[in-house]
This record gives structure tokens, sequence and C-alpha cells, in this order.
């Protein structure tokens, strides 16, 4: 049991991961049209995310393989019933990163301008349906004995939809102090105009889905019994409130590591309200899938402990290698200059 228990704080904490570092490139990508004014800018932006975009979707493949490798009941059914929505957000993860290698190959602005709807669409049709399909899941899915009772439609309610605008929004203000972070000049001042802006937009939403929260889920019953772990939902809010503190006051860096936190803190808060379910039923909570009723075996389990101690420590070291590496500014005449960039 106690492995089980383990196996679903390191799951939560892959997504949270996760979320947060590709939740930056999202905001980029969604942005990279809107704050560009010409084809250099655009570059830049891009460039921006050029180089730990991949490495960011490593924590996805990683929270995929712990989810099969841990809970081989949870990922298979999951995958079934959230096969649409899952496989549209394959498909425009892979545009994405086709776009990225092949916008600059022709010298056209039809081609450019083709590839830059790719990049929006991969960047924003994944954080939406992330949103939409954790909504779901926090809801609780219509499943009983006999399978799924739903179809890619059905996941588009209301209560899914505004978690897929909250996702939205967090990654968008977070791409958006990225770039403030990482740009200079022009670029870095429209950004920051845009987070200043955009928080606004998610604060309210923020402030909707927690009410909404209240009367879809059961999320709040675990804070209910346990009250210690409300700690968690404060450090939340007190991190979205500390992005617009700090964006005010042009601390872009501090504004980018609070909205880090707001990410990993939202994350954890869903995930603790749904211990110890995975996938609760809707219908009736006999048929939720658990951390119990659907892991492998406890065997199964210390072994992928030992093999997440040794590995885990190795893939976050080389992040931080390639985000130092990478640390510094880019700028227009920087890019045009680099060959070898984006």
């Amino acid at each position: 049991m106690e492995f089980q228990i383990i196996w679903f704080i390191l799951w939560g904490t892959l997504w949270a991961v996760y979320f947060m570092l590709d939740g930056f490139d999202f905001g980029a990508g969604i942005l990279h049209s809107f704050l560009a004014k010409n084809d250099a800018e655009k570059r830049v932006i891009i460039n921006t995310v050029g180089p730990v975009w991949d490495g960011n979707e490593v924590w996805l493949i990683t929270a995929g393989g712990a989810t099969f490798a841990a809970f081989p009941t949870t990922y298979a059914l999951m995958f079934s019933y959230l096969y649409s929505a899952l496989l549209i957000i394959l498909f425009a993860l892979i545009f994405r990163g086709v776009a990225f290698e092949f916008r600059g190959k022709v010298d056209s602005d039809g081609w450019k301008k083709g590839w830059d709807i790719a990049i929006f669409l991969g960047s924003f049709v994944p954080a939406l349906l992330f949103g939409v399909a954790f909504g779901n899941i926090f809801q609780g899915l219509p499943m009983d004995a006999e399978g799924y009772h739903g179809t890619l439609f059905t996941l588009l309610n209301p209560y899914g939809l505004l978690t897929g605008i909250l996702f939205v929004l967090l990654f968008v203000v977070h791409g958006a102090l990225w770039l403030s972070v990482k740009t200079d000049g022009d670029i870095s001042k429209r950004a920051s105009r845009v987070a200043n802006k955009t928080w606004y937009a998610l604060l309210i939403v923020a402030v909707l889905f927690l009410i909404h929260t209240a009367f879809a889920t059961k999320l709040y019953a675990n804070y209910l019994q346990n009250m210690v772990w409300l700690v968690v939902p404060v450090i939340a809010v007190l991190a979205l409130l500390g992005i617009k503190l700090f964006a005010s006051k042009g601390q872009h860096l501090k504004a980018f590591y609070s909205s880090c936190l707001t990410i990993v803190m939202i994350t954890f808060t869903g995930v603790i309200g749904l211990y110890p379910n995975l996938i609760p039923s809707s219908i009736d909570p006999k048929y939720s899938l658990t951390i119990f009723n659907s892991s492998s075996s406890i065997y199964t389990l210390k072994i992928m402990t030992v093999v997440a101690l040794l590995f885990v420590p190795v893939v976050i070291a080389y992040q931080i290698w390639v985000y130092r590496i990478f640390r510094h500014k880019l700028t227009v005449d920087g890019v045009i200059k680099d060959k070898e960039a984006y």
C-alpha cells in the first residue's frame, strides 16, 4: 500500500512538472504570431523554446510511462475512454514539433504562415484539451461495469471547458512571462504587457473554477477531512497573486517563478482532491479506478521505485544543464546572425 501511495505522489508530481515546463512553450507558441511584428521577431520567440521544448515533453512521456507501469488498468481505460481527445493532443504535438523544424526551410511567406498556424494550433489545442481531460477526470467519468458511457463531445461539458480555459490562460501568462525574461527590447515589453493584462482574465476564471469545483466535483472532500492539506491551494492562490505583484514591478524572473509555483500547486490541488482515485466514476463510486484497484503488483512497484531513484535525478540534472547553457537572452540581431537558429 505504501508503494501505491508513493507512485500516486510521483504520478501527480510528473504531471505537475510537465505542465510547469511545457506550459511556457505552449504559451509562447500561442502568442508568437500575435506578439511578433515581423518574421525576425517570430524567429526570436520560437528560438526561446527551441532548445528546450522537446526536453520538456520528456516529462509527458514519463508521466504516461509511469501511469502505464504503476497503474496499468487506469492507463488502459483512460486511453480507451479518452482516446479521441488524447489522439488529437498527440497529432497537435507532432505538428508543432514538425512546424518548429520546417518553418525556416523555405524562404516563402505562404510557407511560413502555414507553419505559424501549425505552431499556434499545436500549442493551443493541447493546452485546451489537457485541461478538458483533467476537468472531466476531476468530476468523474460516466463509467460502470459495462464501460464508458460518453463520447468526445460529452467531454466538452461546462466544467471540462472551464478547466480547459483555465489551463490555456495559465499557459498564456506563463509563456508571456517566459518571453519577457528570455527576450529583450520591444518583444519583452509586449510580452510583459500581455502577462499583466491576461492575469486579470486568469484570476476571474480561477475564481469561477474554484466555485464550480465545489458543485461539479468531490475534490474538496479530502480537504475537509484533513484541513492541513489546505496549505496547497492557499500557496496556489498566493503564488497567483505573486505573479501580478512581481510582473507589475517589472520583476519578470520572480513573476515567472511565481507562475511555475502556481501551476505546480494547482496540479497538486487537483491530485490531492482525487486521492485515492485516479479516475472517479460519476455513476457509482464502486466503479472508480483507484491507486489500489488498478495498480501493478507491489514487487513491480518496488523495482520501479529503484529505477526512478536512479534515473529521474539524471533527467533533472540534464535539464538543469540545458537551461543553464541556453540561459542568455535572445535578440533579433543575434537570431539573424545565427545560422543554426530556427
